[in-house]
């Protein structure tokens, strides 16, 4: 038996914003756009949200909350290195199908987020990659992986992962968990020595 929850107007709000961000961009789409997606007057739609930036906020800082939640299974593997980038690279992957236009949004329009917002995104940002780079490091220094350039490792890692948003369809042959096994064996076939 399904059970159908009604959304609140501000979560069909953000929804459509989310559709449309991915589709015209956070800079082409208006509140206007917006309102008329919606079947409502622009003015209405105040009554709901503050600003568009409002809702671009919370789709990031949402997904960023989401990646760092997806870590803490990352965090229980002790077994190699290899196994815990394994698991990263699931993780990363599961939080991205989960919601591909929030996905596209969070990798692409965060840049239109104003101040303090801005640096507080790039800080969460900066930690999350660092958790890659040290998986790396310690890889490297443990001698399970070819020593590289780890930032220029977990950038090409993340760059692999991140497009899935891109292709992934939820009724395709491949779930997540799938994916970002086979992504993982891509990259730990270049980093095992």
């Amino acid at each position: 038996m399904e059970i159908l929850v009604k959304k609140s107007r501000k979560q069909q709000i953000e929804e459509k914003a989310t559709k449309l961000f991915r589709e015209k961009g956070y800079a082409a789409t208006s509140m206007r756009d917006l309102a008329q997606v919606l079947g409502i007057e622009a003015a209405s739609l105040y009554s709901h949200i503050k600003s568009k930036e409002e809702i671009l906020q919370k789709i990031c800082f949402r997904m960023a909350d989401q990646f760092f939640a997806a870590w803490k299974e990352v965090e229980k593997e002790q077994g190699s290195f290899s196994a815990k980038m394994e698991k990263a690279a699931i993780a990363h992957v599961k939080v991205i199908t989960k919601d591909t236009d929030a996905s596209a949004v969070f990798f692409h329009e965060w840049r239109h987020l104003s101040e303090p917002h801005l640096s507080e995104f790039l800080m969460m940002r900066e930690d999350y990659e660092g958790r890659f780079k040290t998986i790396i490091r310690n890889g490297i220094e443990n001698g399970e992986f070819e020593k590289v350039d780890e930032k220029f490792m977990m950038l090409t890692i993340l760059s692999s992962l991140n497009w899935t948003y891109n292709w992934y369809k939820p009724t395709g042959s491949l779930r997540p968990e799938e994916i970002g096994k086979q992504l993982a064996n891509l990259i730990l076939n270049g980093l095992k020595k």
